[in-house]
């Protein structure tokens, strides 16, 4: 039997984890945690995606808990500012397009939808809620989406039925410290110590790390939580890492967490502004926003990135101290190689445009315990890890790369590199058919990747890649429940809009 597990590296990815494999197996298995004090995060805030209630949920967390813990607030979805023309902004929400007669609300919205308005605005009742800084909860705590709330008890990315409206942005370094106390409440084993030397037997598979005032720790299956660094999986193991350069050309970033000024104002929202040489995030944490700029190291310096940045967020504030990031984008072709499996960074990194980094730790931790071997080490088991830790990342890829080619932005040397770089050969034929009409769920990347067909059509209208014409069929159908349910979503969002409180009234309720 596998009867203990090491893991090397804390960290969101290393604690989220630690905790999963203790919430399913219990005292059936040690789970051992090593981390050195020496090892800085990246701490820069963290969106999710809303998933991530499964995770909290299989721990037996409660929302009201932990969430004023970690600086805690509310994403209903993504605003793209400037990617089409400067001044535009669109939103990606956390909601699936409604259906009519077959047909969804974005086919009809090409048919019969008002040109002159944004098409999220008439197809989407969260971005009401977005425009208007409202709380998805109010002020007793009921969710204003009927029947998606409660507890989902121990279920996994794979029972996601519905869509739940929204996910978290939240401070990575609290929740990390969060999830440490509740890990070793429930006995996992936490040593604070830097591992100066990895030992393998004569297969190559690792037989212990040795520390340097812990000594010897030994184990049966050892994870890889110490990010771009890989000290396992790539330092030791030898696992061979595909970079996506070709194809996402980003690699550094920088970083500023910035004081709210307005502290009762706060967006349910992340937000995703154009650049001259990439894109910045805003994410808006209860006291302060975390702000960084994701950009291409080709066409600007770290120093220049650096001033836009604060320029953009934080004028005058000098005081402010920037976190400057080198990223390593791709993944390890097998996140498993023999005993040594690696999550979060090290395993995988995209670029954080659509709020993956947790997802992907979350999802590659589900289907470890989904794959959790014993003393015989099934092959096929490691082989079916790998292959779904691989779709995920690779569909997140074609995803990502989508978001440049359909935006309708050739005003820098970035920009326009954006339009005529490499892509991957799937997306080069998604891309041609939705140039003829909406993508469904047989035309999206065929693999799970955590985006449904509604997530493609969103970025694509909102970045201005519009078929010039609805299906020919829409025209032979009766367009009146189609308009009905346009004055629907309107008179719904204006409900939602008059009756839920304010992002900041409600989560200063539960922080108090």
């Amino acid at each position: 039997m596998i009867g203990s597990v090491v893991i090397v590296g804390g960290g969101t990815a290393g604690w989220m984890t630690a905790t999963y494999l203790k919430a399913a197996f219990g005292e059936r298995i040690g789970v051992t945690l090593v981390e050195s004090e020496q090892v800085s995060r990246i701490g820069v805030g963290e969106a999710t995606f809303s998933t991530l209630r499964h995770f909290f949920d299989y721990l037996g967390l409660d929302e009201a808990d932990w969430l004023p813990k970690c600086a805690g607030g509310y994403k209903l979805g993504i605003r793209f500012e400037n990617w089409s023309k400067p001044g535009e902004h669109f939103y990606h929400p956390f909601e699936r397009l409604r259906t009519v007669d077959g047909f969804t609300m974005a086919d009809w919205w090409l048919e019969l939808g008002d040109r002159s308005m944004p098409f999220d605005r008439q197809c989407f009742i969260t971005t009401a809620l977005c425009d208007n800084k409202r709380s998805p909860r109010m002020m007793d705590g009921s969710l204003f989406a009927a029947g998606l709330d409660g507890s989902l008890g121990k279920s996994t990315l794979e029972e996601q039925r519905a869509q739940f409206p929204y996910a978290y942005h939240f401070d990575a370094d609290a929740v990390a410290q969060y999830l440490a106390k509740y890990g070793t409440d429930r006995g996992v084993r936490h040593i604070v110590d830097n591992v100066e030397n990895v030992g393998q037997d004569e297969r190559g598979w690792i037989t212990h790390v040795d520390t340097k005032s812990h000594g010897k720790i030994e184990g049966d299956l050892f994870i890889d939580c110490t990010g771009f660094r890989g000290m396992l999986i790539n330092q030791t193991m030898g696992g061979e890492f595909d970079s996506f350069s070709d194809v996402l050309p980003n690699n550094r970033a920088v970083a500023l967490r910035v004081p709210r000024e307005e502290a009762t104002e706060m967006n349910p929202y992340t937000t995703a502004t154009a650049m001259s040489a990439g894109w910045m995030w805003t994410i808006p944490l209860f006291r302060r926003n975390g702000n960084g700029y994701v950009y291409s190291d080709q066409f600007i310096t770290p120093e220049e990135a650096e001033q836009e940045l604060r320029d953009a967020v934080a004028p005058g504030r000098d005081d402010l101290q920037a976190n400057h990031i080198r990223m390593r984008i791709g993944r390890n072709k097998q996140s498993w190689v023999k005993n040594c499996v690696a999550i979060g960074l090290s395993s995988a990194f995209v670029e954080p445009l659509e709020s993956t980094g947790i997802f992907f730790i979350q999802h590659a931790v589900e289907q470890l315990v989904k794959h959790f071997p014993d003393e015989r080490w099934d092959p096929r088991l490691m082989r079916d890890y790998n292959d779904r830790v691989g779709h995920v990342v690779d569909g997140v890829k074609e995803f990502l790369v989508l978001h440049y080619k359909s935006a309708q932005r050739e005003d820098t040397p970035y920009w326009k590199e954006a339009k005529i770089r490499e892509m991957p050969a799937g997306l080069a034929e998604r891309l041609e058919l939705s140039g003829s009409h909406l993508l469904d769920d047989e035309t999206i990347y065929p693999r799970y990747h955590g985006f449904e067909n509604y997530s493609w059509n969103a970025m694509n209208l909102g970045l201005g890649n519009i078929p010039p014409r609805a299906r020919p069929a829409i025209k032979h159908l009766d367009p009146a429940n189609a308009r009905r349910e346009f004055a629907n979503l309107k008179a719904e969002g204006e409900a939602m809009v008059a009756a839920l409180p304010s992002c900041y009234e409600y989560l200063a309720s539960i922080n108090d």
